[in-house]
């Protein structure tokens, strides 16, 4: 009777399939489901392997993903950060969520989307983020709001520094524990332990090897006087030193992902984990990758093209090579086919359930198009073949340079993919910064910190920027009572907060008075405590950075602000500057007080 029963629930949860978003039943213990882990690399190029032909490196733990599994040969995401992360975890093109920068509000997605996390969350997993996320810093846009229970790591973009930096956990601002990577993977591995008799979902976006260039000297002194046997294509400027810490930063990855890995087999889990590798984009700079055009940033073949590896152990065939085309959009469908969950998402997703090509049970895969879209630009990929953003046709299959334009052969295939190119773009690019409203969101209910950094801020009168790329800036030159820093904001919630202000300042100029304001509520508190620490970051640079350095900011508790429900414009200024300067800035920390 049992089996019965067991039998009927299967062929419930298999057979049922909508776009309506709706509460699924936890599953029984006796019937755990596969464990899911997730590892993003950042930066990383597809040929930044061993297993891909590239002996500049030794990667052995990522490829035994590869080689024990499955990997799509096809397989694109976008070309920078945010809108791949975006389309991971929705099914969906980020075009049409929401997403058109990495900075400044435009990396969040909508939110009416349905994540990944959401739905195994709702069917009974415990779930973690550890890592960068960079789809949004204030909840709800917060990894904690978009079905994470757990996140360690920083929401913004590039960070400054991979030693012990400033990060946040669940939104408590902490300090981290050595080099980044490695305090992610032990984070990591502290949640799968806990969990270990649990379903669990662990996403582990690491933020390597996305610059500044930085890595323990274990991993840097193998690389730095290496040399180089396979190098990018001749016609390219490669940076050879660039190219070895990005190297060495991927061994230290694969260090990591083995860490993992070796947990999960001592806790006798490798038979019930799903364990996935890819990368957000292209590579970072001109190096070694299949001989493929563009790099990070491009709609060519080079800046969309990742690794895809998955492993399930009696699930997964060894070293099964996919050579049909799949991307980011696919990563929602197919780990809920493969975990027989339904796709229950707010909104029609994009993306293909490719489960069945991963077991083997329907190796059939209907023709479709991917889009790749940045910068203005949009290429579009068939099985075949790729139209670039200057509707140039390329024959993928034995031209991955994009160096022999076939559109004179192939014209009406041109003509048809031009017409779905336009389509795509009018269809799907309806939000953009010129006309996105979206305040930055204050006093979520279900929060209790919130986040205000500087990347978010806008400076008026004479303060600058410390850096032109806004994810890890702090503001400066910040010295006059006609200065000041302002956020559009909406207050979700009225309530109080304590604020604390994260600032530097030298003994010779302490006393000013600074003061926070929203609607009508204010708080004014002064400066009495000196903090001027060094920047930080050029020390641990293997090559020189085009980020912002960073330093250690002080806290200085402004007080508690009662906000009103709405929206308005949070203002810092200075009410008096005591000597040159108030001092740099980096962010504001508001916690709800009950």
């Amino acid at each position: 009777m049992k089996l019965i029963k067991l039998f009927i629930l299967s062929l419930f949860i298999t057979g049922i399939g909508c776009t309506e978003k709706k509460t699924i039943e936890k599953p029984l213990p006796t019937q755990k489901r596969p464990n899911v882990i997730l590892f993003l690399a950042d930066d990383q190029g597809w040929g930044d392997l061993s297993s891909n032909g590239n002996s500049n490196l030794h990667t052995p733990h990522i490829d035994a993903i590869k080689n024990y599994g499955a990997s799509f040969d096809n397989f694109y995401v976008q070309p920078v950060c945010s809108p791949t992360r975006a389309e991971l975890l929705t099914g969906r093109y980020f075009t049409r969520i929401g997403v058109y920068e990495t900075s400044s509000g435009g990396e969040r997605f909508n939110l009416n989307e349905t994540t990944i996390a959401e739905i195994l969350q709702e069917t009974g997993y415990r779930t973690a983020a550890f890592g960068k996320w960079h789809n949004g810093m204030q909840p709800p846009y917060h990894p904690n709001s978009r079905g994470f229970e757990q996140f360690y790591g920083f929401a913004s973009g590039h960070w400054g520094n991979y030693f012990s930096p400033m990060l946040e956990n669940n939104g408590k601002l902490v300090q981290g524990k050595g080099f980044l990577v490695d305090d992610l993977t032990s984070q990591g591995i502290n949640f799968i332990e806990k969990h270990a008799n649990e379903p669990f979902f662990l996403y582990l976006p690491y933020n390597t090897p996305h610059s500044p260039m930085q890595v323990p000297d274990e991993y840097w002194n193998k690389m730095k006087h290496k040399p180089l046997d396979s190098l990018a294509s001749v016609d390219k400027d490669e940076d050879l030193q660039f190219t070895k810490a990005a190297l060495a930063m991927v061994e230290n990855i694969d260090t990591n992902v083995g860490q993992i890995m070796t947990t999960i087999e001592q806790l006798g889990l490798e038979e019930n984990t799903i364990i996935i590798y890819l990368s957000d984009n292209g590579p970072n700079a001109y190096r070694l990758n299949g001989g493929m055009k563009g790099k990070k940033g491009s709609v060519d073949e080079c800046g969309v093209r990742t690794p895809f590896f998955i492993k399930w152990p009696g699930h997964i065939k060894n070293g099964l090579n996919l050579v049909d085309k799949a991307g980011s959009i696919d990563l929602l469908p197919t780990l809920c086919g493969l975990l027989e969950i339904p796709v229950s998402t707010n909104k029609p997703i994009d993306g293909k359930d490719l489960s069945a090509l991963l077991l083997q049970k329907d190796t059939t895969v209907k023709e479709r198009l991917i889009f790749n879209h940045w910068n203005g630009k949009t290429s579009v990929r068939n099985q075949q073949f790729r139209l670039d953003e200057e509707n140039r046709l390329y024959d993928i299959t034995i031209d991955r340079g994009q160096k022999i334009d076939v559109s004179h052969i192939y014209t009406t295939l041109r003509d048809s993919l031009i017409a779905a190119k336009e389509n795509w773009q009018v269809e799907t690019m309806t939000l953009h910064k010129n006309n996105d409203k979206r305040a930055f969101a204050l006093g979520y209910p279900q929060a209790i910190y919130t986040q205000l950094p500087a990347r978010d801020g806008i400076a008026h009168g004479a303060i600058i920027r410390s850096n032109q790329w806004p994810n890890d800036s702090f503001f400066t030159n910040w010295k006059s009572v006609n200065d000041s820093i302002s956020w559009d904001v909406e207050v979700m919630e009225e309530g109080r907060f304590q604020v604390h202000f994260y600032y530097t300042c030298p003994e010779k100029d302490l006393g000013s008075i600074v003061e926070l304001s929203f609607n009508g509520s204010k708080i004014p508190s002064k400066i009495t405590e000196a903090h001027d620490p060094e920047l930080l970051g050029m020390h641990n640079d293997r090559v020189p950075r085009m980020e912002s350095y960073v330093k250690n900011f002080k806290a200085l508790d402004l007080g508690t602000i009662s906000l009103t429900k709405g929206n308005g414009i949070l203002t810092l200024k200075a009410l008096e500057v005591k000597k040159s300067q108030v001092g740099d800035f980096r962010l504001l920390q508001f916690k709800k007080v009950e």
